[in-house]
């Protein structure tokens, strides 16, 4: 059964996770310089270690509301093949973990919540760790972003 390595993070105290091959690095927050008339789901441009990064707010992206808590923010910077060469990076409430699941810990959604939502599955929280995230709070279910069709529909570039 194959494995598949994900990046688990928050976004308005959801859960998400994106395929880890199309995450370069994690940074923290930075200040971000707004781009004049850019589209809303942009968030401005960075420099990072003098690479002009473009930041793009998920939850815009995804239709949901922003977080008011900020101090955790981070910036999960994407490898440049997923955007066509251009370095980009989205911004989360918190990354929680890195973690390796099964196929058979994903539930697949209907073809038309993939397409519009962008949601490659579901993922399942297994019953031991769904024990230790209900004591921390945690809901059960992982939301697994198709982040390659996301870009691929901002960008027009298909990866």
């Amino acid at each position: 059964m194959a494995q598949i390595d994900v990046v688990e993070f928050e976004v308005a105290e959801e859960r998400y996770a994106l395929d880890i091959s199309l995450a370069r690095e994690i940074v923290e927050m930075v200040p971000i310089t707004p781009v004049p008339r850019s589209p809303p789901h942009i968030a401005g441009i960075i420099n990072l270690r003098g690479e002009i990064t473009t930041v793009m707010a998920l939850s815009t992206i995804l239709g949901i509301p922003e977080s008011r808590e900020q101090e955790r923010q981070k910036i999960i910077i994407l490898v440049p093949e997923a955007a066509g060469g251009a370095n980009v990076g989205v911004i989360v409430d918190d990354v929680l973990s890195v973690m390796q699941i099964s196929e058979d810990e994903v539930e697949q959604v209907d073809e038309s919540l993939s397409k519009d939502a962008h949601v490659k599955g579901i993922i399942k929280v297994s019953e031991k760790a769904q024990e230790k995230d209900e004591d921390e709070g945690k809901k059960n279910l992982i939301i697994w972003v198709d982040m390659e069709k996301i870009l691929e529909d901002i960008t027009g570039v298909s990866v």
